[in-house]
């Protein structure tokens, strides 16, 4: 496992389609690897593949007080309900966060580590999790759905912006 450099503003790839991952070989486990080392070590909540300088189809992200990290590989949001007013951070935005609208309930899915297919129903900090990091893939930051620039915030020493929301 390595750590690798994470992609900020305004690399190019962060604004770029990712393509689909075509076959889960050897490649793509180390990559996984590397992405769960790689978002443990900046103390982030997710990672998209186009933010370690890949351009293919896969997230991690850790659910709150789950032991492994949840790998999501190709995949599709195919339900939203639900609205609600979040803080979040980014990786690839460092020092900064805002603050947008998210859905309460997302439902997801795509393939394991393994290429099983299953689907995750996530509500809270999990659906915004699957927003925020599939959105990555298409080239979205949390930045693009901001109200106005007064909705995005430098961060000050003295803020504590609660590690659930950095990815």
């Amino acid at each position: 496992m390595a750590i690798r450099r994470i992609c900020e503003l305004p690399e190019p790839i962060l604004r770029k389609k990712a393509k689909k991952v075509p076959s889960i070989d050897g490649s793509i486990q180390t990559l996984i690897d590397d992405m769960i080392e790689t978002m443990k070590s900046a103390d982030g909540a997710g990672l998209a593949a186009p933010q370690v300088g890949v351009s293919l189809r896969l997230i991690v992200f850790r659910e709150p007080d789950a032991k492994e990290a949840t790998v999501l590989i190709n995949p599709e949001i195919v339900k939203k309900e639900g609205q609600r007013q979040v803080t979040e951070g980014c990786l690839s935005i460092p020092g900064y966060f805002g603050e947008l609208t998210r859905a309460e309930t997302v439902t997801a899915k795509g393939l394991d580590r393994h290429g099983k297919a299953f689907r995750i129903k996530g509500t809270g900090v999990v659906a915004q999790l699957l927003e925020h990091e599939t959105e990555h893939l298409d080239g979205i930051l949390y930045i693009d759905h901001l109200e106005s620039e007064e909705k995005l915030h430098e961060i000050q020493p003295e803020d504590e912006i609660p590690e659930e929301i950095r990815d």
